[in-house]
């Protein structure tokens, strides 16, 4: 079976079709597209055998290709509030970096995560945090405040947690109890943008902390594989759905490791996304559930295992 790995170009406009052919060509899949001014960024997953072909295609093209390990991820970056008492620039930066290493990221700020004594979450934060692949929580200085704190506002998550605060590793890791999945110490409220050498180096350990979350959580995927890989059924459903492609989304079909967020309203398309064809007399229906997101009125589709339909498309 190919392994398919994410990777991003980066080039010009010019000829990028091109490389968008290869990858088709090669089996692999193109999961989002940026064309800025003159510039193309495909975020993209390809055979691994096949990426020293793809950098030698690009080349005369002045086209990079540079492996993504966040590529195909959906993550929430949680701040206790967007006002400016809990400093929104570090949480901001935190997300474009996050985009960077190909993640697609959405900001959550609390309603009620200020406050030592009233910090909490309501349910639709809670359900909105719980639909990605991932959370980062993007906490402030002080050892108390996390402790304090990070309790209330994780109750009901069920998926993997990264924070990010001012104590180091060392003192994070002891005072959050019970533990999560990944610590990046050093990054608290900061007044200004990363910029200073130091500042990016926290910024790639991060990258490096949730990949490793992620990658854990791929292994257990591959264990029990999924009835369809997420980018395929991003394809079949581009393919099919002709309405997706007339929306003005920057990412009308989101991928995510487990599944997709497709961009139509639930109460108009659900029926005949559960309807879709995706192999021969198989749909959709059969082999993942169509669900409501609370994230507007969009639509979450969750893949379900091979273990619990028999079906590999």
């Amino acid at each position: 079976m190919t392994t398919l790995v994410p990777v991003t170009y980066k080039g010009g406009v010019y000829r990028h079709d091109e490389i968008m052919d290869l990858i088709d060509d090669l089996g692999g899949y193109v999961v989002q597209k940026h064309v800025m001014a003159q510039d193309v960024v495909l975020q993209s997953f390809v055979p691994r055998d096949d990426i020293d072909l793809i950098r030698e295609v690009a080349k005369p093209l002045a086209g990079e290709v540079a492996e993504a390990p966040l590529v195909g991820t959906e993550i929430a970056v949680v701040s206790p509030s967007l006002e400016i008492h809990h400093l929104p620039h570090t949480a901001c930066d935190i997300a474009e970096y996050l985009r960077r290493a190909g993640a697609k990221t959405n900001m959550v700020g609390l309603a009620r995560g200020f406050g030592k004594r009233i910090a909490n979450l309501n349910d639709e934060e809670r359900d909105i945090i719980n639909e990605h692949d991932l959370a980062v929580y993007a906490l402030g200085n002080f050892e108390e405040c996390i402790r304090e704190k990070l309790p209330a506002i994780r109750h009901g998550i069920h998926v993997p947690i990264v924070v990010t605060g001012a104590p180091d590793r060392e003192t994070l890791v002891r005072i959050i109890d019970p533990p999560v999945e990944g610590y990046v110490g050093g990054v608290g409220r900061i007044m200004h943008r990363f910029k200073r050498p130091e500042e990016l180096t926290k910024l790639d350990e991060l990258v490096e902390e949730v990949s490793r979350t992620l990658d854990a959580r791929r292994d257990d995927l591959a264990r029990d594989p999924l009835s369809v890989f997420p980018p395929r059924l991003m394809a079949i459903l581009e393919e099919q759905i002709y309405e997706v492609t007339m929306l003005t989304h920057p990412t009308p079909v989101t991928a995510q490791m487990e599944g997709l967020r497709v961009k139509l309203p639930y109460e108009f398309y659900a029926d005949d996304l559960r309807a879709l064809e995706v192999a021969d007399g198989v749909m959709l229906g059969d082999i993942a559930d169509v669900l409501p997101s609370r994230m507007r009125n969009y639509i979450l589709i969750r893949i379900k295992p091979f273990s619990e339909t028999g079906i590999l498309v």
